[in-house]
């Protein structure tokens, strides 16, 4: 049976609290690109054109907070810093595949 929420706050509604972190501007194209794997700023930057650096930045430092994204730092000569999705990030994987499959039937008819 389906309830719903006569309020829908993020402390207690579970699509709220979804919606907060997946409907946050250029997140749901940034687990998409994490979903090939690891990446490192400069590859997302350039995958989601118009993003600028400290929109992306902030956008991962979130992802990170929230425990979707992990940051890993490799101690080479230049530094080298790459993002991956971490379980609970790869969880959102199923609504990224729904939104893809919305868009190819309904929205346009590329494939991306």
């Amino acid at each position: 049976m389906r309830t719903m929420n006569p309020v829908h706050d993020s402390t207690t509604c579970s699509v709220a609290a979804s919606a907060e972190i997946i409907g946050a501007k250029w997140t749901a194209l940034l687990v998409h690109d994490l979903s090939e794997g690891p990446r490192r700023f400069s590859q997302l930057e350039h995958s989601c054109a118009g993003i600028s650096p400290r929109t992306l930045s902030e956008r991962l430092r979130a992802l990170e907070d929230e425990e979707i994204v992990e940051r890993r730092s490799y101690a080479e000569s230049p530094p080298r810093v790459e993002y991956e999705l971490t379980d609970k990030g790869r969880a959102l994987l199923p609504i990224i595949d729904a939104m893809r499959e919305f868009g190819r039937d309904w929205l346009c008819c590329h494939t991306d």
